[in-house]
């Protein structure tokens, strides 16, 4: 995940505040469609909710790891502060949108995953993350931290929802990873309920569809055959795949990487997302040690190894060390050209 969550517009955050209790959130409750809403008739009105967090929170620092690129089909940022997010819940397809209220966080779910969406709201806004457990040993982690009191880790509950990005994602640049996502989320998913046409958002396949999904639009999105048959295998488990967003981490990790093509980097990167894991370290990026290493101890070219060894003082808190790092800004400048994307449709 090097490099890719620094924020560069204003942040929608809230301020400090004492915690609240669960029960001051209120109720879900239906409210009348609105004349803006009536693409959504189809699947019922939509519903709200609103919840105090327990501390200061940065949507667009919680929110923006579930982002796969400016152009992501199931994910929006709108310039209001408003976070819009369509997604495959175990109810159904489901729209939510989020935006920051005062001291509170106003959401509106549309679609057969509605209600699923609202009850976990608290979660995916970091309600179960701890920020208090991270102590920093590093100058520049307690400047970061303190620079950005907003961040807490996001947990959707959804495994393959970050499972199949991050599959798109080994061994290229970010970019073709998202264009591939962006091709074929468009193509082979379905319109995201609510009023969401103006802003094009789609929801991701079902498993089923990932699977109907023909060997050659795979080849028009840039998608070589090992990543796509790494998740033609996920989606034929997906129901047991499910099962890790409930699991601790080791547990989590070893029921991911059973499926062969899927190791420690893509079960990091999709369960830092799903279960909120604060130690889940991205080991395999081709950035990260480097800017771990330049961050911690002055030295750019440091290995997986390196990298571990000087994360061990955050041990249970590592992927919250990484982030903090990133946040920074503190990154070796670039020594070489940007790598030249491939692209396997003329082959």
């Amino acid at each position: 995940m090097a490099g890719r969550f620094a924020p560069r517009t204003a942040r929608a955050s809230l301020p400090q505040q004492a915690a609240a209790p669960q029960a001051a959130a209120g109720p879900v409750r239906p409210v009348r469609p609105s004349s803006s809403s009536s693409s959504s008739a189809p699947d019922g009105p939509p519903l709200t909710r609103e919840w105090t967090p327990p501390g200061p929170l940065d949507l667009r620092l919680v929110l923006g790891p579930l982002r796969r690129g400016p152009a992501d089909p199931t994910f929006r940022m709108v310039a209001d502060g408003t976070f819009w997010r369509a997604t495959r819940t175990p109810e159904g397809p489901g729209t939510l949108r989020v935006a920051a209220r005062g001291d509170r966080i106003a959401a509106t779910a549309w679609g057969p995953g509605a209600n699923w969406l609202l009850d976990g709201l608290p979660a995916l806004l970091g309600a179960e993350d701890d920020p208090e457990a991270f102590v920093p040993r590093h100058r520049l982690l307690a400047l970061t931290r303190h620079r950005r009191p907003g961040l807490r880790l996001l947990r959707t509950g959804l495994v393959m929802e970050s499972l199949i990005p991050s599959i798109l994602e080994q061994k290229v640049t970010t970019d073709e990873a998202y264009r591939a996502w962006r091709h074929l989320v468009r193509r082979h998913g379905t319109p995201a309920p609510g009023p969401t046409a103006e802003l094009g958002l789609h929801v991701m396949p079902d498993p089923r569809g990932w699977a109907m999904i023909p060997s050659w639009e795979w080849h028009k999105a840039n998608v070589d055959a090992k990543r796509s048959s790494t998740i033609m295998r996920a989606v034929r488990v997906a129901r047991r795949l499910e099962e890790a967003a409930t699991m601790n981490l080791p547990e989590a990790q070893a029921r991911l990487q059973l499926i062969p093509g899927i190791g420690p980097w893509t079960s990091a990167e999709t369960l830092q997302r799903s279960n909120g894991a604060a130690d889940a370290v991205t080991v395999g990026d081709l950035h990260l040690p480097g800017i771990v290493g330049h961050a911690l101890a002055d030295n750019r070219d440091a290995d997986d190894e390196e990298m571990l060894t000087l994360l061990t003082p955050y041990q249970g808190q590592r992927h919250r060390a990484t982030r903090l790092i990133l946040l920074s800004g503190h990154t070796p400048k670039r020594r070489a050209p940007r790598m030249t994307p491939g692209n396997i449709v003329n082959l």
